[in-house]
């Protein structure tokens, strides 16, 4: 008997084995590091992530630090009236007007960000009209209402980047639990979810979210919504796929045999098995997001018109065909984003390849 029960838990252990799937985790690593393209553009995107979180510190309409007579402020996250610095009005300074600036100068400094224009900032001290060529003061120039192109571009690209992060999570995370669930019980629950797949699959997408826009305030968290409601069903294909291959190895029958729980089998035995094709498609899942957010935005689906977005932009440049830094600016912002991506992905792909060395 405890001949059997050591070869059974041999089984579990070959199976479930944390320390093959640390060493496993540890080749693929080296083998995404070996990949010189996807390594770098993984460091570069994650580089202009973290800059774009900051983007209040880049571009913003405010001063970050000030001083006057003698006492430091910090405009950037308190409202100081026009009258504190020697002005007429009581109402919050405008830091935009040159006036409010030589008033702070006389009596102290102040520190700007590189870009001292916000994303919803109207620049009415611009002497060329709207949308102006990219200039010194611009430099990449406004858009129709006079707000400065680079801002919207830093803004536009923490909020596509957020925004396919949430959606590739929720969406992850309903296709495995769901393919987890087909794979695992099998049978007639696997029957009856294929053809709940196949009826919800044939909705039209596009046609939901008109509707759903001209019903309801057009919202980021609707949009998530709308989105994840549709965006889990390919990935479930490839985690049941993986169930449905490994629910009758020997250790997952040794496990069960032992009294392992279905949960416990499911998420800590068979789960690390299912999560390659997980973990590579990931990348492309987000950029993929990033392409529909740009999407719907460009035409008047997505996010609400005051959000700074690439494809309002990409959409003011097919409105303004003369003004071609509007579409040539956010053309490089969106087509390295997703080129970024799709190396990253390759690298990935290539390192959870287990036919390479």
């Amino acid at each position: 008997m405890s001949i059997v029960d050591a070869g059974a838990d041999t089984a579990v252990t070959k199976g479930s084995g944390a320390e093959g799937q640390v060493s496993t985790a540890a080749r693929a690593w080296k083998r995404f590091r070996r990949h010189r393209r996807g390594w770098i553009s993984l460091w570069v995107f994650l580089a202009l992530f973290v800059l774009s979180l900051g983007a209040e510190l880049i571009a913003n309409d405010r001063p970050l630090i000030a001083q006057y007579q003698g006492e430091l402020l910090f405009p950037l996250w308190n409202d100081y009236p026009e009258t504190r610095f020697g002005g007429d009005f009581a109402t919050a300074a405008d830091y935009t007007d040159p006036y409010v600036i030589e008033l702070i100068e006389r009596e102290g400094w102040v520190i700007r960000a590189p870009i001292p224009f916000s994303f919803d900032t109207i620049d009415y001290y611009n002497e060329e009209p709207n949308p102006a060529a990219p200039n010194s003061r611009h430099l990449l120039g406004t858009d129709d209402r006079g707000r400065d192109v680079a801002a919207r571009l830093i803004y536009g690209f923490r909020i596509s980047v957020l925004f396919a992060l949430a959606l590739t999570v929720i969406g992850t995370a309903i296709g495995v639990l769901a393919g987890a669930v087909q794979g695992y019980l099998g049978g007639k629950t696997d029957l009856v979810f294929q053809r709940f797949i196949e009826v919800w699959a044939a909705l039209p997408e596009l046609y939901l979210l008109i509707i759903f826009a001209s019903i309801f305030e057009p919202s980021i968290g609707l949009l998530l919504a709308l989105l994840a409601l549709f965006g889990w069903m390919g990935l479930s294909d490839y985690v049941r796929a993986e169930f449905l291959k490994g629910r009758n190895l020997d250790y997952v029958r040794a496990a069960r045999a032992l009294g392992v729980s279905g949960p416990r089998l499911m998420f800590r035995h068979l789960m690390p098995n299912a999560m390659t094709p997980v973990i590579t498609f990931l990348p492309f899942r987000i950029s993929g997001a990033v392409l529909a957010l740009t999407s719907l935005d460009f035409l008047g689906l997505g996010v609400p018109p005051s959000t700074p977005s690439l494809g309002e932009l990409l959409s003011q440049g097919k409105s303004n065909i003369d003004a071609w830094w509007l579409s040539v600016s956010t053309f490089f912002v969106l087509v390295g984003t997703l080129v970024l991506l799709i190396f990253v992905g390759e690298a990935t792909r290539d390192a959870l390849d287990t036919r390479r060395g």
